[in-house]
């Protein structure tokens, strides 16, 4: 019993340092040269984890909500930070911790065949949250258009610096995302997310992360974007059911 309860510990432990806060596959284009996006990330877990285990607060029927803006300062690189929060009927609204992400693409203007960025991001989550407060995301971002069908590929690498997952090292957690052009305006597929365990050997099945989003996106208007995403999850160390949305909305420069 004892080791049951120490590997659902360490199933949950795999879930916050994965996160739900910004549940989201980077494309590789950046926000514009002197443009400010302002986005809201929401995402409401139906089926999670229902009790508090190692200090940290049940997932289920948890709201999170995060402020994302990043600015574009030029063709080839921008800044996010986030402010994520949480709130449920336990606890009521609660701060859960910052991040910032610098990020650099290559310019187009090179001519590679695929889109390609790196992400850098770094922060901090409060302990009831996240038993890994302080964390590091190494992301690069591969992305290709082929007419309708859009493929994106973030290989990402995650190292903890401070909580149980430091002598872990590195971590891969890849997230893919394939999406078609429906009409115009109108994408629809499926993202995927991922968190598979140090890369010097994966962890087993049972305690990797393994979530996947099918997904609508709105292409409206160039200033505003909309996403949202039924999630459900693959293995025991996931969230079940979870619903996401993404609103943004872009400041400044040149209205089209």
């Amino acid at each position: 019993m004892r080791g049951l309860l120490a590997l659902f510990a360490v199933s949950v432990a795999i879930v916050h340092a994965q996160g739900s806060y910004e549940i989201q596959v980077y494309g590789s284009d950046l926000v514009e040269r002197g443009i400010t996006m302002v986005e809201l990330h929401s995402n409401f877990t139906f089926m999670g984890v229902k009790a508090v285990v190692d200090g940290m607060y049940p997932t289920e029927h948890q709201l999170h909500e995060t402020v994302e803006i990043t600015h574009g300062f030029s063709d080839w690189f921008e800044t996010g930070f986030y402010v994520f929060t949480s709130a449920d009927s336990r606890v009521g609204w609660q701060y859960v911790g910052n991040h910032i992400r610098p990020r650099v693409r290559v310019p187009e203007d090179w001519k590679w065949p695929v889109g390609v960025s790196l992400s850098l991001e770094f922060g901090y989550q409060r302990a009831v949250y996240s038993a890994d407060t302080w964390t590091l995301e190494i992301r690069p971002i591969v992305d290709k258009t082929f007419g309708r069908l859009y493929l994106c590929f973030n290989p990402a690498f995650d190292r903890s610096f401070h909580g149980p997952s430091v002598s872990k090292g590195v971590v891969f957690s890849p997230n893919v995302k394939v999406g078609y052009d429906v009409t115009q305006k109108v994408n629809a597929g499926f993202e995927y997310y991922g968190s598979l365990g140090p890369v010097t050997g994966f962890d087993p099945l049972r305690e990797q992360m393994q979530q996947i989003f099918a997904v609508t996106d709105l292409n409206l208007s160039k200033d505003w974007e909309f996403n949202f995403g039924v999630g459900v999850g693959m293995t025991g160390a996931t969230d079940h059911l979870v619903v996401k949305t993404i609103i943004g909305r872009r400041f400044g420069g040149k209205k089209s």
